[in-house]
């Protein structure tokens, strides 16, 4: 019973500190929406899609931090999350491997980091993404109740 409930703390506590991530990121993106375009529009790979994007990206953050706290929907937003820490990531990744100019298009504090730094940034939260997730869907909280009396029984796993 012990460890269910310290996998739900760490699945709860991974939601909420993806919610912080999102929330922060997805507004700061829209408080400084045209600064936020005219960066994306300097990427090599993304300046096509600057205008679009520009919009889509902190709108899909901050719909993913809705999915993240409501218990019905969070794996959801955890996989919603998972998705995005990739795509994030492997962005990154790209941009440190080929490109010499680069452009930082995070929000807010965010914006502090150098680009290695935000790539190690972005492996912790994809790991930790891809962890809570992985407890999400192998371990249902489930309690059985003890007919005599009446205390929580542990499922047994397989």
């Amino acid at each position: 019973m012990r460890k269910l409930l310290t996998e739900q703390f760490l699945i709860e506590l991974t939601a909420s500190l993806f919610i912080l991530l999102f929330l922060y990121t997805g507004i700061s993106k829209l408080k400084e929406h045209e600064e936020f375009q005219i960066v994306l529009s300097k990427s090599p790979l993304l300046a096509t899609s600057a205008i679009a994007l520009s919009w889509l990206l902190p709108i899909v953050e901050i719909i993913t931090s809705v999915l993240l706290f409501f218990p019905r929907t969070r794996k959801y937003g955890l996989a919603a999350s998972m998705l995005l820490m990739a795509l994030f990531t492997l962005y990154i990744s790209y941009m440190l491997l080929f490109t010499t100019n680069l452009p930082c298009s995070c929000g807010g504090v965010l914006k502090q980091m150098n680009w290695s730094q935000h790539l190690l940034f972005n492996i912790f939260f994809l790991l930790l993404s891809i962890l809570a997730l992985w407890l999400s869907n192998n371990n249902k909280l489930f309690i059985a109740i003890n007919r005599n009396s009446r205390t929580p029984v542990e499922e047994s796993r397989h």
